[in-house]
């Protein structure tokens, strides 16, 4: 949908009477991703305190070592670096990304932003592709370890969602990644993370670059991290690389014409074909890691133990979109992959379309 048809649905809907009475409104005044809060003094307890029509916020935005513990429901997350990352997940054991959208809390892999740290061992891989417009980082995990049901293939998180209010509603995302000193803190009002399949995807746009809406847009959720964020990691491996950067999602050339596409509604039914291939962006300077050196802070946090449904079985989608599926081993360019066959993992898209339709088939998709 247009920005300004987009705005001007906002006024209308705002407010709703039926039989003379007000109703919660489905639409914030200014939508959460249009709003700025300076670290750390500006941030509020929380940014939704309002009932809205889908609810209200269920965590809160100000946390600080009195939060920091595995019960923690902080919603503020860090992006910054291979090392230094949060994953928004649920808060109970064994749920799935499609019934806790709008409630997800921060795991992160280093102590200081006041919410849960992410397991020991439970990220077994992370590429993270560097460039002036975005940093992207994808990681394979042991989704159980974070409260996801091991069956899952989630969905897309982002701070848009159906009625402008985020998912999770009133979420927040910061970096120092676009800063020159590497440590200013900056919010970062662009970005999505596709979380499941045992697999977590994150982009986060840079605020100064000259599309950062385009790059991290949020309309294509029902297709994936393979065409929203395509990468060339490999489970295993831990390392930071240069990149260039991706097409727009869902922009893509034939025959030299530039061409788009635009998810159809879900009323239509699953998306049985697509019309194009993602390409996987080059990269290069590519820096490897030990995970015993990168996440020294998650030797302390043991896994829960997984309760419900044997962490063998095949993941299934829920909720927005699906995270995907399918192994990708990377080529000696670092812009080329193959799929190994492999029932849980993440990789590439040069792995079989098919693995990305069988989980597009089964995904329950909220409008982006």
């Amino acid at each position: 949908m247009a920005r300004s048809a987009l705005s001007a649905l906002v006024a209308v809907a705002s407010f709703s009477y039926v039989a003379g009475q007000a109703t919660l409104s489905t639409f914030p005044a200014t939508p959460i991703a249009s709003l700025h809060f300076a670290y750390p003094s500006q941030v509020p307890y929380k940014v939704v305190p309002d009932q809205y029509a889908r609810g209200t916020q269920f965590g809160y935005n100000i946390c600080n070592s009195t939060t920091e513990n595995q019960q923690s429901l902080c919603q503020t997350a860090f992006v910054n670096g291979i090392d230094d990352f949060c994953i928004l997940a649920p808060s109970q054991p064994n749920s799935t990304i499609g019934d806790t959208e709008g409630e997800e809390v921060i795991w992160c892999t280093k102590k200081g932003h006041g919410g849960r740290l992410i397991p020991d061992g439970t990220i077994t891989g992370i590429q993270v592709l560097r460039n002036t417009n975005y940093v992207q980082l994808f990681a394979f995990l042991n989704q159980a370890n974070i409260d996801i049901s091991p069956p899952d293939f989630g969905g897309e998180l982002d701070p848009h969602g159906q009625d402008l209010l985020g998912n999770p509603i009133g979420g927040l995302l910061y970096s120092t990644a676009f800063s020159s000193d590497n440590k200013t803190i900056q919010q970062i009002n662009e970005w999505n993370m596709f979380v499941g399949g045992n697999t977590s995807a994150i982009k986060v746009c840079n605020p100064a670059g000259p599309n950062p809406a385009g790059f991290c847009q949020h309309t294509l959720d029902r297709i994936g991290w393979q065409y929203n964020m395509p990468n060339s990691a490999v489970n295993g491996v831990f390392e930071v690389c240069d990149s260039d950067a991706m097409d727009i999602p869902g922009v893509y050339t034939v025959n030299g014409q530039t061409l788009s596409y635009s998810q159809p509604p879900e009323s239509l039914g699953p998306i049985s074909t697509l019309p194009y291939t993602a390409r996987i962006p080059a990269s290069s300077n590519c820096v490897t890691f030990q995970s015993s050196a990168l996440y020294t802070d998650l030797a302390s946090i043991s896994a829960p133990t997984p309760t419900g449904t044997s962490s063998g079985s095949t993941p299934t989608a829920s909720g927005k979109g699906t995270a995907g599926t399918g192994t990708g081993t990377r080529s000696s360019s670092a812009s080329t992959a193959s799929s190994t066959g492999k029932s849980n993992g993440a990789g590439t898209l040069t792995a079989s379309l098919f693995s990305s339709i069988v989980g597009v088939a089964f995904s329950i998709a909220f409008i982006a």
